[in-house]
């Protein structure tokens, strides 16, 4: 507890000094509910870890048990950043759907700061829930889309790995704004440190920390991402122990994502899953807001896809598409143009930054994280999918731990209530343009899009509903959020 205590005022003082540099990162202001919000996000984060590492000492795990709970640990520990004070966690909690856990960073910064307080992401946390049902990515030339994948660009392609969902959580270590690692192995490194690796050589072998670490190894891992001009694995290990190192990064991968299949994040527990088995019934608005959200009015259900024969109702087909959404200009990352106090410089085109989306993966430009489009043909599709987005599923979407909670949606949080979303997706060619910050905005105008290009246009944009049924597809979302206990008073 001293040491969280000490983490916490260390980040208050991040934050304090942030506010004192003026216009260095305003947007990136931390307010004092946000701070208490925070910490008491990092209590629970621990609590879930303490409560996880006691559960393996029972005698009785079988082995998809320890590798799921070895998952879950290694998905809570904060230690396996580079200021040991952020778990992969912090940006993905059970209470929200293992979405942005930070009602007051949803409702102004939207992306959350990463191990470095002062450095944010440009976009906001996606969910885990039902995530590892993405396939590996490829390209279906009848259908003409990418489908698959993970992130909103869909850059964790599943390739190397035959597992997306395992690439993805390779990403935030080595994100500078994020975890912050400088090299791999100093993910590996940490977890050989960490009080649960007898349970991970139990189950991935003795060899998996069977390293020399170099003299240096603590240093060179407490230093803030990216790795040095030239050097780009600065952990410097012989070739084989590099190879043993990053086998051992691909199992942690593989072990989180485990975790990430499990039914404790998938439970399929909605109110829409007691209705379609049979055990619940729905209002007569979720039924009508259903009823819409699968007519040839909405479309909805052609991308959120409800399910068919033999199909799992997974609410996305795994495809990515340009909604038009305007900029958010409450992202931090648009501050981020000149080099913090490590040289780094996350985002050199400040206020012009335009999230490209997954044209900006197929274009094989870097990342935050350093991905590369691994395809020379999916190159040439770069320009027919810039500006799309992965469609994310809608289980969970309304998933928060109490009513006044604040939900960021859509890749860049534009958006912050499901009536806003419903109201886009109705009114977005129909009323009149404004600029962010306007009167009316988000109710009676719509700035422009970000990036105008591959717009979608038969999905969204002037549906013709009116408020009340707008109402209703929202309360029919309501009845997707897992954990539905059905009661005598409830149809």
């Amino acid at each position: 507890m001293y040491m969280h205590a000490v983490r916490f005022t260390i980040f208050l003082a991040v934050a304090t000094a942030a506010l004192d540099a003026g216009s260095s990162v305003p947007r990136a202001q931390i307010t004092p509910q946000a701070a208490e919000e925070i910490r008491q996000v990092e209590i629970r984060i621990d609590a879930v870890e303490t409560e996880t590492l006691a559960r393996t000492g029972s005698s009785k795990l079988d082995a998809a048990m320890q590798l799921i709970l070895l998952g879950k640990l290694l998905l809570f520990d904060k230690e396996l950043s580079v200021n040991r004070n952020e778990a992969c966690a912090f940006c993905h909690t059970p209470e929200t759907g293992f979405s942005g856990p930070v009602s007051a960073l949803n409702k102004t910064t939207v992306s959350y700061p990463g191990s470095v307080r002062t450095r944010f992401s440009n976009r906001k946390p996606q969910t885990h829930s039902y995530a590892t049902f993405s396939p590996v990515l490829h390209y279906n030339a009848g259908q003409g889309d990418f489908v698959g994948g993970s992130f909103w660009d869909m850059r964790a392609t599943g390739l190397r790995l035959n597992n997306p969902v395992a690439e993805q959580a390779q990403g935030p270590p080595l994100n500078p704004v994020e975890m912050g690692l400088s090299d791999s192995a100093c993910m590996v490194y940490l977890a050989s440190r960490r009080p649960y690796r007898n349970l991970a050589e139990k189950v991935w072998g003795a060899q998996a920390f069977a390293i020399h670490w170099p003299e240096d190894v603590e240093k060179v891992c407490r230093r803030p991402g990216p790795p040095p001009a030239g050097d780009p694995s600065p952990v410097h290990l012989s070739a084989v122990e590099r190879g043993s190192s990053n086998r051992t990064f691909d199992q942690i991968a593989e072990a989180i994502a485990t975790y990430e299949s499990s039914s404790e994040v998938n439970p399929f527990s909605s109110k829409y899953d007691a209705v379609m088995a049979g055990k619940a019934s729905f209002t007569a608005d979720e039924k009508a807001g259903y009823e819409l959200f699968r007519s040839n009015t909405t479309h909805c259900n052609e991308c959120h896809r409800d399910g068919g024969p033999g199909e799992e109702p997974l609410f996305t087909d795994f495809t990515a598409s340009n909604l038009g959404l305007p900029k958010n200009p409450a992202l931090a990352f648009y501050d981020e143009n000149k080099p913090d106090e490590f040289g780094y410089t996350a985002n050199p085109d400040g206020e012009n930054y335009v999230d490209l989306g997954v044209g900006g993966f197929l274009l094989k430009s870097p990342q935050l994280s350093g991905e590369l489009n691994p395809s020379s043909e999916w190159a040439k599709l770069a320009e027919a999918f810039t500006g799309k987005i992965k469609t994310p599923t809608l289980r969970n979407v309304d998933k928060r731990p109490r009513p006044d909670f604040v939900k960021a949606y859509m890749h860049n949080g534009y958006l912050t209530t499901l009536k806003e979303v419903v109201h886009f997706y109705n009114t977005r060619d129909s009323l009149p343009r404004c600029q962010a910050g306007d009167p009316g905005e988000k109710v009676s105008c719509w700035p422009a899009p970000e990036y105008a290009g591959n717009l979608n246009k038969r999905q969204l944009g002037n549906l013709h509903l009116t408020s009340q049924q707008e109402d209703q597809i929202v309360a029919f979302m309501k009845t997707l959020s897992d954990g539905y206990t059905a009661t005598s008073k409830q149809p």
